[in-house]
């Protein structure tokens, strides 16, 4: 008999260990797509508006496109991890893969604006489901074994950013719609991964969903219970308010000041993910254990400051690629942070502190894109680059607050 006729379940009890190197296969890949999804519009999206809307400054729709991405997420992540719950996890992912793959034939001929619109809501929608791969992970992988694989699920959220820009970019160079279908094709081919090989990880429950739970502001709560948080919070909010200046921002200000096509702007974008990744997989670690938590994250917003400041004014696109190691050392500033910021709240209460983090993230991912466009729409005539020195000065903000905490230390988190 053909492995391909055989019942998941069934498969699941002759060989378990197989059944469960498949299943982390299918989700690894959902999530890869998921990234690549994130990255492939941005060296494409400023052409694509310019050829849909016949404008020459695009930055607005830009910035709102980002946003209503991120606000579909913010507000569905919850809503797809109590179906998950309720329904179990294969059909909560079987649905967001096919709701993908839609999507994406949807963008590939969307005639107009609004249908745009309407196909960036639902990827956002779609894309939610990293709430649900994070709990089929979860339910699969024994106690001891979860930190490997989680940090196997940041990895494949890392190539796919990578490959997202790059694929863009080059395939958009041949025709504006092209990265869309390839990303539909790539989709449609996990759903039938998924259809055939991937078991159901949590049956589903008669309990009903607690809808309260659902609002996606709810962790925001506990930091007006704990206000000596509250700085904490803000800097979360403020370093990844800056991470969306470059998605906002870069494929528009590659255009402007270096004419770069589609292709030069995903590359630059792939360069900038590889380094990134690459920094916070190699030199957090060594540099908390050089210097301590609270300079790295300085020195994090010091390298990623000088290397904004160059960009601001660079004349030569050769000088972009040039800076991205210094650039890479932005990426030790928050992993240092986040270690610090674990000791801040004891064991009971840090699920609950980790929801805020990701709540203030979240809500940085809708604010940051329409501020940064605008500032863009502003700027752009007369200095590109100034988008640059403005991601600089938030940064500045962060400094007195990073200066100014008073943060438990590991021995008074562990006397308590």
């Amino acid at each position: 008999m053909k492995a391909g006729t055989v019942p998941a379940a069934l498969r699941a009890r002759v060989d378990p260990e197989r059944t469960m190197t498949r299943s982390l296969i299918v989700i690894f890949t959902a999530i890869v797509l998921d990234a690549v999804g994130i990255g492939l519009i941005f060296p494409i999206l400023p052409s694509l508006l310019r050829d849909i809307t016949h404008a020459e400054n695009v930055a607005p729709y830009i910035g709102t496109m980002t946003a209503l991405y991120a606000v579909m997420q913010f507000i569905f992540a919850p809503v797809l991890g109590a179906l998950s719950d309720r329904l179990g996890r294969r059909p909560v992912l079987l649905i967001s893969l096919a709701g993908a793959a839609v999507n994406y034939l949807f963008l590939a001929f969307a005639p107009n604006l609004w249908m745009l619109f309407i196909g960036r809501a639902i990827a956002g929608l779609t894309s939610a489901n990293i709430s649900v791969a994070t709990a089929y992970i979860t339910d699969i992988s024994p106690e001891e074994t979860r930190a490997r694989r989680f940090g196997l699920f940041n990895a494949m959220f890392g190539l796919g950013f990578i490959i997202g820009p790059v694929l863009g970019g080059l395939l958009g160079d041949h025709w504006l719609r092209l990265p869309f279908i390839a990303a539909a094709v790539l989709n449609g081919a996990n759903l039938l991964l998924a259809l055939f090989i991937l078991p159901e990880s949590r049956p589903g429950s008669r309990e009903k969903i607690d809808f309260s739970a659902l609002n996606p502001l709810r962790p925001l709560r506990a930091v007006l219970e704990v206000k000596s948080l509250l700085p904490v919070v803000i800097l979360f909010f403020i370093f990844s308010a800056t991470g969306e200046a470059y998605g906002t921002c870069w494929a528009l200000w590659g255009q402007d000041a270096f004419q770069w096509n589609g292709l030069s702007i995903g590359l630059s974008l792939g360069a900038f993910g590889i380094c990134q990744t690459l920094a916070q997989a190699l030199l957090p670690g060594p540099a908390v254990k050089l210097l301590g938590e609270r300079p790295a994250i300085l020195t994090g917003v010091a390298g990623v400051s000088i290397a904004l400041t160059v960009m601001a004014f660079a004349g030569h696109g050769w000088m972009i690629f040039a800076i991205m190691p210094i650039f890479a050392l932005g990426g030790i500033g928050v992993p240092a942070l986040q270690a610090l910021a674990t000791r801040q709240v004891d064991e009971d209460s840090q699920g609950q502190f980790q929801g805020v983090l990701a709540s203030a993230v979240s809500l940085a991912s809708i604010i940051a894109p329409l501020g940064f466009s605008s500032l863009y729409f502003l700027t752009r005539e007369e200095w590109p680059g100034a988008i640059w020195l403005s991601v600089v000065v938030v940064y500045g903000l962060a400094v007195p607050l990073v200066l100014g905490l008073r943060l438990k230390t590991a021995e008074r988190a562990a006397a308590g």
